[in-house]
């Protein structure tokens, strides 16, 4: 049984396992994983090497559960999102736990667009694009 089976984060607890993730792949492979928006191509990249490898979606469980709580983390750290526990309707209409709050009210789900570029693929699911594309996201000032 993995980590991911043994205690799913609830959203208070999903800032720190994010941490831990980041901290535990960046070491190991030297990720520039920084909570940048650049950085989610990257992440566009690891999955499809994990796609390309063959890698099985149960084998990959774990790695995908990390790299989709790192997604939503760089929604909050950039765009304002807060991480929100999906009550019973939206935990079985996303197939995940928690998932993002935006600052304009909607609610999204990074674990879940994770895996759908793990078992998908293809530029549709980028998940650079993703954030880029998401109406209501926090715009900073030019100084």
């Amino acid at each position: 049984m993995s980590p991911v089976d043994e205690c799913v984060p609830c959203a208070g607890e999903v800032r720190s396992y994010a941490a831990r993730f980041v901290a535990r792949v960046t070491v190991r492979n030297r990720l520039p994983l920084d909570y940048s928006v650049a950085s989610l191509r990257i992440v566009d990249f690891l999955i499809d090497g994990l796609r390309k490898g063959g890698a099985e979606h149960e084998r990959a469980r774990e790695t995908l559960f990390g790299l989709g709580t790192y997604v939503g983390e760089v929604l909050v750290r950039r765009a304002g999102a807060e991480w929100v526990d999906f009550d019973a309707d939206q935990r079985a209409y996303f197939g995940q736990p928690v998932g993002v709050r935006m600052p304009d009210g909607r609610v999204w789900n990074p674990l879940g667009k994770v895996r759908n570029r793990f078992e998908l693929g293809g530029p549709g699911e980028s998940l650079q694009t993703f954030y880029l594309t998401l109406h209501g996201r926090v715009r900073r000032a030019v100084v």
